[in-house]
């Protein structure tokens, strides 16, 4: 767990990143205050991995607790006043939230601290260890919005990947996710899995039908990438009998 404080003088935006922070599992809440003297007093003790510092307060600004802190935590500066970006980057923060603080640049900002403080974690999607050929109860967890999912991998058709979004389709929903294509190809097994353009990945099983370089999976046409043809046809030619 990632040990956070929230340092602002205006409670509404204390409550809103402490409703944010309890929505992400690998974030714990140690203080949420409007005094910076006491947060500052607890970082320097040791008790905090990550701190949202807001940057102008009446005892204290953010960018001078920024300084008498001196690293021993990092720091996401949150304000409604862009012009202190470059100097809170020249001291090393992690991210720069713009208030009002909409929770998808919230979560895109606190997965790059988990992967500065944590950087072994897997931040995004993780694939529980499971019987290699026991494909029915294989699954992975995505981070949606507002919770933690459990997707069953025999329940995908196809993955739809959407600047830095993507999209699971399976049998019953529609999964939004904030992450890569990369990392959730990596997630997938190459078994039962392939990327055939560099917007989808599809469900081998979930195939109805190939013409030239288009796939059907129900209603659904996926072109098939120019850079992808050459193993997606290996592939399926290795099945055919």
């Amino acid at each position: 767990m990632i040990k956070c404080l929230v340092v602002d003088d205006e409670p509404l935006a204390l409550h809103i990143l402490e409703d944010y922070i309890s929505k992400m599992p690998f974030l714990q809440l140690v203080k949420a205050t409007t005094n910076p003297i006491e947060a500052l007093t607890l970082v320097q003790a040791g008790n905090v991995d990550l701190v949202f510092l807001d940057v102008q307060m009446p005892e204290l600004t953010g960018i001078q607790f920024l300084k008498i802190a001196g690293g021993k935590a990092k720091v996401i500066l949150t304000t409604a006043y862009p012009q202190y970006a470059l100097e809170g980057y020249e001291l090393d923060v992690v991210d720069y939230l713009l208030k009002p603080i909409a929770f998808d640049r919230f979560f895109k900002s606190v997965q790059k601290a988990q992967g500065i403080i944590q950087p072994v974690a897997k931040t995004v999607v993780q694939a529980e260890p499971a019987q290699q050929d026991d494909f029915s109860t294989d699954f992975i967890f995505v981070k949606t919005e507002h919770k933690i999912q459990k997707v069953y991998l025999h329940d995908i058709l196809f993955i739809e990947g959407l600047k830095d979004y993507i999209s699971i389709f399976t049998s019953a929903e529609r999964i939004i996710t904030l992450q890569g294509m990369k990392k959730m190809e990596d997630a997938l097994p190459e078994k039962h899995f392939v990327r055939v353009h560099k917007s989808y990945i599809v469900a081998l099983n979930k195939i109805d039908s190939i013409e030239r370089s288009r796939i059907q999976i129900g209603d659904k046409i996926i072109p098939v990438g120019d850079t992808y043809r050459d193993e997606f046809f290996k592939i399926i030619e290795d099945k055919n009998v």
